[in-house]
C-alpha cells in the first residue's frame, strides 16, 4: 500500500505544497462513546476551521457510523480517522467484527433503527466499506467537500 494510513488508502499523489491533514481516535465500543465520537470530531473541524455545513455533517457522519459500529459488530473499541486533503473531508470507523456482507442501506425501514446509512448517503458525495485486511474487522468510510469558513465580512459568490 502506498504511504498513507492502514485505515485511509492515499487515494491521490501529493504534490510539493499540497497540504494533508489527518486525526485519528479510538474509543471503546458503548453507547456513551458515540457522544465522545462527536465531540472529538466537531473538536477537530473547528480546528480545522470547516465551514459550519460541513463540520454538522461531518457530525453526524461519525456518529451514524460509530454508531452502527457499537450495535451491530462484537468490537471491543471502534477506531475513527479524519483525513482533509485538496477540499475533501474523508471519515472512516473501523470495528474489530463486521456483519456478514457488510452494511447496506435498508431504503423501507418502518423502525427507528436502519435509517444511518440512509443519512450517510444522503450527507456524503460517496460513501462504502471494505474489509479491514490486515486486522479483523471491517472499514466503512464517506467522504465529502470540506469548504474552509469564510472570514467575518467575505463575501461569497452566489
Amino acid at each position: 500500500m502506498a504511504p498513507g494510513s492502514a485505515l485511509i488508502p492515499r487515494l491521490m499523489d501529493l504534490s510539493p505544497g499540497t497540504e494533508a491533514l489527518r486525526y485519528c481516535f479510538a474509543l471503546p465500543a458503548h453507547p456513551e462513546s458515540v457522544a465522545g465520537a462527536r465531540e472529538l470530531t466537531r473538536a477537530r473541524t473547528d480546528a480545522w476551521k470547516l465551514d459550519r455545513d460541513t463540520r454538522d455533517a461531518a457530525v453526524l457522519i461519525v456518529s451514524e457510523l460509530v454508531t452502527n459500529a457499537v450495535v451491530h459488530t462484537a468490537s471491543t473499541r471502534v477506531v475513527c480517522e479524519l483525513s482533509r486533503l485538496a477540499g475533501r473531508l474523508r471519515i472512516a470507523v473501523q470495528d474489530q467484527g463486521h456483519q456478514p456482507g457488510g452494511p447496506r442501506l435498508r431504503r423501507s425501514s418502518d423502525d427507528e433503527h436502519g435509517r444511518g446509512l440512509l443519512l450517510v448517503d444522503a450527507m456524503s458525495s460517496a460513501w462504502g466499506s471494505h474489509d479491514a485486511g490486515y486486522a479483523s474487522g471491517r472499514i466503512v468510510w464517506a467522504e465529502l467537500a470540506a469548504d474552509a469558513e469564510q472570514p467575518p465580512g467575505a463575501e461569497r459568490p452566489c
